[in-house]
């Protein structure tokens, strides 16, 4: 079941589209939680599972792992990869050895 959405956009050669990124309710199964997320990219859609001792750290990884994905992504290279609403980044927190990409508002939160 999905706990939350956000969607950015991308530019692509048909014009920009929605990028929509589904979070899941973290469940737990075989000792562990797993927190599954979905990123929508243009043609190649992926779902992920991040895996944590806890609810909790299934949330957070999963936030992390969608961070990275969006910052070493060949859209957010190109710049083709845009905020959505109001916001100038992307709104994801990334690892530590990451925060040197982070751009806008990312850059002063996460």
């Amino acid at each position: 079941m999905r706990m939350a959405t956000r969607v950015l956009r991308v530019k692509t050669p048909e014009g920009t589209v929605e990028l929509p990124i589904h979070i899941h309710i973290p469940e737990e199964a075989e000792g562990s939680w797993g927190c599954r997320y979905e990123i929508g990219w243009p043609g190649e859609p992926r779902t992920r599972t991040a895996r944590g001792a806890d609810s909790v750290q299934a949330v957070i990884l999963a936030l992390q792992m969608i961070g990275t994905e969006l910052y070493t992504s060949g859209y957010h290279k190109a710049g083709e990869l845009l905020p959505g609403g109001n916001n100038n980044g992307y709104g994801f927190p990334v690892p530590a050895n990451l925060r040197d990409m982070l751009i806008g508002d990312d850059a002063k939160f996460f």
